[in-house]
């Protein structure tokens, strides 16, 4: 950095001592000449300055002042060396307007002013003193906005940390204001010295560089530059170690950073932010129910399930059979603290592997212990401690602080997992499914929302991914029991804004259930009766993915649609519905209709006749797809009811 600007101020120098040498031999206009000489000596001196600091020197305005100085030295230059003319007729036909020394004695002040405030504006904090603002340069006259920005910035590089707390604060200002002002702080360099503030600052300056953060990347190349940066490895160890406030304004930005360029998703996995914004979640979430916690491994969620299953049934040898390959004196290892509370069944974990990597031994004097049998590696034991300490600091938060870390964690999750197979996994295999329905039932109302919306996402991706829906979503499974049974709730509700998510979610989860599993189908179809235009066409397409063919069991769901009285609904909507719910009501019907045609309810509710004039309406004939369906299920109810079971006169 010192070498590029001792390049970009080395002409600039040069220039200025030739329009002094220039200006010593001026053969008229002398005395004008020797108020350029003057100015010009002065402004050598600042340049030198610089030069010395160079170190210091905040790059980008040093690059675009020492432009407009070097093209303002060279048309002083040119202007002294026309005062050195010798010779009569030279002299005459040299014209040289008094107004030109004006302009040039203006220029040179600028330039002047410009370089001495980049001086203050580059200047350590201690060296600044309490100057406060420190002024807009001449150059700013065109765009003040910029010098504005260049000056928050130089702050952030060489400011105390509440003169920075202070400059990520006015950068967040402007980077509300319009997207134009956050490419120009993008571009000139104030990504760097904001991650810097975040890795090192106080609380307060903590946040406001990552809300700064977060409001910059507003579109992808934005953010692949803060990706480029390092924002993935801040974020990871914030979201590891920081306090809570940071963390919860942190776990937003990676949301808004995921959401502007979902392709980040996987550099943001690849840094430990599933497992870091899961355990926010997890934290006073989940303790009754940490039997379910899953950790990293196969091998170790096996033991952590013998375990749990140990304290549930402690007389039971059956239910708490070992996995194999784990002997039985390594397996009855005492607490280390005495009796076992439910949220420290972690720890279990922890010294059942260290068990098993270090067998049991003698006592020694070493110093291992002979109750327990075991001692702890060094590092796994720091480990416990510094989790332990920082368990007792998040404990001390207030509960708006807690909230607003559930909140945001969940919707970092809800981004990070959009269309995502892999982080998906991820999810599913810790505790997050087992927390979402738990905030659903129990957060505020921002908690709730985003752990609809993330549960609405996974499942999204679950319908698309078999592997995901079949290790994820069993139908024995606690957790998928927990989030169907909160989702259902919502939906029988059917009053509050997450309403839709939780259709979405059921829908997405079509072929998970068993054929006995109906109790999602009569919630669903009573949605179909009066409601508004978006419930309706969320519940029509979500019980689609119940009747259509790719759903194994869509003749028992169809026959439960039928049952619950969707039939008459149906013929309703796709009669008189609004023109976005016709489509998704009539394609039901089609379904419906395919899989139980000789159905008597569908004869009553008079379905084959919808399909009828349905097949004439221009609206249909515009969807291949739509017609096919409708032509094929047309003709299977026409093999199956008679024509007097139409509800036609025929005479």
């Amino acid at each position: 950095m010192a070498d590029i600007v001792k390049q970009i101020l080395a002409k600039p120098i040069q220039l200025s001592d030739q329009v002094v040498k220039a200006a010593d031999e001026a053969s008229s206009f002398k005395q004008e000449c020797g108020e350029l000489k003057a100015k010009t000596e002065k402004l050598a001196g600042l340049l030198r300055q610089a030069a010395r600091a160079s170190n210091d020197l905040y790059e980008r305005p040093t690059r675009r002042i020492i432009d407009d100085t070097e093209q303002m030295l060279e048309k002083a230059l040119s202007l002294v060396l026309k005062c050195r003319a010798n010779g009569l007729m030279k002299r005459v036909f040299t014209i040289i307007p008094a107004a030109a020394f004006r302009k040039m004695s203006a220029q040179l002040e600028n330039s002047i002013g410009d370089v001495s405030w980049l001086l203050r504006v580059s200047a350590p904090a201690e060296d600044r003193g309490d100057a406060g603002y420190l002024g807009l340069p001449p150059i700013a006259a065109n765009e003040p906005i910029l010098c504005l920005i260049w000056e928050q910035i130089a702050i952030l590089y060489t400011g105390s940390l509440e003169d920075r707390s202070d400059a990520a604060a006015s950068l967040v200002s402007l980077a509300r204001d319009n997207d134009r002002y956050t490419k120009l702080i993008i571009e000139e360099g104030g990504v760097v010295p904001l991650l810097k503030l975040l890795k090192e600052g106080k609380p307060e300056g903590q946040e406001n560089a990552a809300r700064a953060l977060g409001l910059l990347g507003r579109d992808p190349e934005s953010v692949e530059h803060m990706i480029h940066g390092g924002a993935c490895s801040v974020f990871g160890k914030v979201l590891k170690e920081g306090p809570m406030k940071v963390q919860a304004v942190v776990a937003w930005a990676t949301s808004e950073l995921v959401s502007n360029h979902p392709k980040c998703q996987d550099v943001f996995a690849q840094h430990n932010a599933i497992r870091l914004l899961v355990g926010h979640l997890a934290f006073e979430t989940v303790q009754e129910h940490s039997k379910y916690a899953i950790a990293t491994t196969n091998k170790a969620t096996s033991i952590h399930h013998a375990v749990a299953l140990a304290k549930e049934n402690p007389n039971s040898t059956s239910a708490t059979a070992l996995p194999k390959g784990l002997d039985e004196d390594q397996s009855s290892i005492p607490h280390p603290t005495g009796k076992q509370m439910p949220n420290q069944m972690h720890n279990v974990v922890v010294n059942t592997m260290a068990v098993r990597a270090n067998p049991p031994r003698k006592s020694t004097s070493n110093g291992v212990s002979q109750s327990n049998g075991v001692k702890l590696p060094s590092n796994l034991q720091q480990h416990q401690n510094s989790t332990s300490s920082a368990s007792k600091t998040r404990e001390l938060e207030d509960a708006a602080t807690k909230c607003q870390i559930k909140a945001m964690a969940a919707r970092a999750l809800w981004k990070l997992a959009k269309g995502n197979s892999t982080i998906c996994k991820s999810i599913t295999e810790s505790r997050a499914l087992l927390c979402f329905a738990v905030l659903i039932d129990k957060g505020n109302e921002e908690v709730r929302y985003n752990s609809a919306m993330a549960l609405m996402e996974i499942t999204a991706v679950a319908e698309q991914d078999a592997d995901l829906r079949r290790s994820a979503f069993k139908p024995n499974s606690p957790a998928c029991k927990a989030v169907v049974d909160q989702v259902l709730k919502i939906i029988e509700i059917a009053d509050s804004e997450l309403l839709i998510p939780c259709i979405r979610t059921i829908g997405n989860l079509a072929r998970t259930f068993r054929a006995t599993e109906t109790r999602m189908i009569g919630p669903l179809v009573k949605l179909l009766d009066e409601r508004e235009p978006e419930v309706t066409v969320e519940a029509a397409v979500a019980l689609t993915k119940f009747a259509c063919t790719d759903n194994y069991l869509h003749k028992d769901h169809s026959r439960g649609i039928i049952e619950a009285g969707g039939g008459k609904h149906l013929v309703q909507l796709a009669y008189f519905g609004e023109s976005g719910v016709q489509i998704p009501a009539l394609e039901l019907l089609c379904y419906i209709a395919l899989n139980v045609p000789d159905s008597e309810q569908l004869a009553k509710d008079e379905v084959l006749a919808v399909l009828e004039w349905a097949s004439k309406q221009s609206w249909v004939t515009q969807l291949e797809r739509l017609e096919a369906l409708l032509l094929e299920a047309k003709s299977r109810l026409d093999l199956y009811q008679s024509r007097g079971s139409r509800g036609f006169n025929f005479n």
